[in-house]
């Protein structure tokens, strides 16, 4: 925090650093950097003062807000670990990841306020902290003036902070003390927490930051992801902080009071750099250009996309329709474990060519290397391969809590001696890279990373559903979406029921961007002998590619494919 906020506050105190665009439009709170500093210690005193200390975790349950940076920032300031659970998740999710990591305090909101509507955050800390036994005090917050039941172990924030004191020493910690956990989705149904330490991850957060998107003093810096991903981490919070810059804090959709409202923002705050998902543009595409065009986004210079490669129409609507032409638009591909940015077409010489929908160039020190099945490194240009790294960099993840062989295993053991990012890659005539997608049973629904084994252990949970699997198909906004495939216990006329019940289950298991658009109930799953399910088959099913099913003889019965296909043309011919 000394380098997000202390060294700020000597030079230019009253320089802005966050402008809270907070859901209702028109009302943005700008908080300077002493004004930062002086909530960030009252709410770390406040913490100490409950008996948070150096190495004790923390969850940070809250919507984005100054208030919750100030979470974050004060956690650091004590040495305490934070882990920031994204608001939208359901209580089951929440408690996973608090028994997980083994908190001891969480710090929330008594209400949420998205788009217009109130989620109760509060309610649904209760429920998630009712198993667990290592949680011993709720600090709550308040977003809206409804009233929470409070309890033995809630405390009012804001009530506390007023009588904190407004300085707190700092913590003297070591370079590779631990500043934060975050989960993210892992191949197996449960979510790793993924451990950044202190000097490398802030050092590459800043960087990139600097760099890639050419920040400079007296930009407004506008990143609009939420705080619960690595992304509104990196470059929302710890990169423009430490670089002193004044960074945007997005509580709203892109659609909320109309599709205007990015826009809006960016005429409003003056906003220079821009930083969003692919899926959000590509919804926003479908509204028409009138509703950018109303808008004067001159202030723009540098437009970034996060999250999931943009396809080429939304790359071009981005490009021409938002920027105009003359901004340049950054596909950076980077993930929760590599901390920052890996690989965007800038940094580069000055006017260097930019291909549509291509991350091209890595960053400094990032050395990345296609890989062939046979783990050797493949040289050369116009391939395609495994994509992997091939030298540490500065951002990158240490180890999951509580479980460095998973570590391992994930991550160095596919191909020993380099980081495997579980993404394949194609290397352009030029030498540049395209990043063409996940090599393994994980989505992207709107930017959400998501392992299919989640999304089937959460319906595993009903009576009547013995086997499930699913697959990611492509689809027009979210660039991904969740196609599953069931077989019901015995014939019944509840088939719709079912289906319903099932979509309330992974919505309250995971969280409601989670649930599948489709589920088809099918006689049996195609399996190999070993009682492996062949979901390679049920994507080329969903994908309409039955032409090429590859080689099926390793399956305990082939005749399964058809079937599977007669009842997915049978679901289609009904649902159109």
């Amino acid at each position: 925090t000394v380098n997000c906020l202390d060294q700020h506050v000597e030079k230019s105190p009253n320089r802005v650093a966050l402008i809270w665009e907070r859901d209702e439009p028109g009302t943005a709170v700008h908080v300077t950097y002493r004004e930062l500093l002086d909530l960030t210690c009252r709410l770390a005193n406040t913490l100490k003062k409950y008996g948070i200390q150096k190495g004790d975790r923390v969850a940070i349950y809250m919507s984005v807000s100054p208030l919750s940076v100030a979470a974050m920032l004060a956690c650091a300031r004590i040495g305490a670990v934070h882990t920031v659970i994204f608001a939208g998740f359901s209580a089951e999710s929440l408690a996973g990841r608090i028994m997980d990591s083994g908190c001891k305090a969480v710090i929330t909101y008594n209400q949420g306020v998205r788009g217009g509507r109130t989620t109760e955050l509060k309610a649904t800390v209760d429920e998630a902290v009712k198993n667990c036994p290592s949680i011993k005090h709720v600090f709550v917050a308040q977003r809206t003036d409804s009233k929470v039941q409070m309890g033995d172990r809630d405390i009012p924030l804001e009530e506390e902070m007023t009588k904190a004191d407004s300085v707190c020493t700092p913590e003297s910690m070591g370079s590779e003390d631990v500043l934060f956990i975050l989960y993210t989705s892992g191949s197996t149904g449960k979510p790793k927490g993924i451990i950044h330490t202190l000097s490398g991850y802030l050092l590459y957060a800043a960087l990139t930051h600097k760099y890639v998107f050419d920040y400079r003093q007296g930009d407004v810096f506008g990143c609009v992801a939420d705080i619960g991903w690595i992304t509104g981490h990196s470059y929302v919070v710890y990169g423009p902080l430490c670089n002193g810059a004044t960074s945007v804090l997005f509580e709203s959709t892109p659609v909320y009071p109309d599709p205007g409202r990015y826009w809006e923002v960016v005429q409003r705050l003056k906003i220079n750099q821009f930083y969003g998902a692919p899926t959000a543009i590509r919804l926003l595409l479908n509204y028409g250009e009138e509703w950018v065009k109303k808008y004067d986004r001159s202030s723009l210079k540098v437009l970034g996309s996060v999250g999931e490669p943009i396809n080429k129409e939304a790359w071009h609507w981005f490009y021409q329709v938002v920027g105009e032409g003359r901004c340049a638009l950054v596909d950076t591909w980077w993930q929760t474990e590599t901390g920052g940015i890996c690989i965007a077409p800038r940094p580069s010489e000055e006017k260097a060519e930019i291909v549509p929908a291509m991350a091209m160039r890595p960053f400094f020190g990032i050395v990345p290397v296609l890989m062939d099945e046979k783990g050797e490194v493949i040289e050369g240009n116009d391939v395609s391969g495994a994509l992997c790294i091939a030298q540490p960099w500065p951002g990158m993840a240490r180890t999951i809590h509580g479980d460095h062989q998973r570590f391992i295993d994930a991550y160095f053991k596919a191909y020993p001696g380099y980081y495997f990012t579980g993404d394949g890659a194609y290397r352009s005539q030029k030498g540049y890279y395209q990043i063409t997608g996940r090599m393994d049973d994980i989505i992207n629904i709107s930017g959400h990373r998501l392992g299919t084994a989640e999304i089937e252990d959460a319906m595993a949970d009903h009576p009547e559903v013995p086997e499930t699997a699913v697959v990611g198909y492509p689809h027009k906004i979210k660039g991904e979406g969740a196609f599953a495939f069931i077989v019901l216990k015995e014939q019944t006329a509840r088939v719709d029921h079912i289906k319903e019940e099932l979509k309330t289950l992974v919505a309250s298991k995971i969280a409601k961007y989670a649930v599948p658009d489709h589920i088809l109930v099918v006689k049996r799953l195609p399996k190999t002998r070993s009682g492996k399910i062949m979901r390679r088959l049920l994507r080329k099913v969903v994908t309409e590619q039955s032409g090429s099913m590859g080689d099926v003889t390793t399956l305990d019965d082939p005749s399964v494919v058809k079937e599977i296909l007669d009842a997915y043309q049978k679901y289609k011919k009904s649902s159109s």
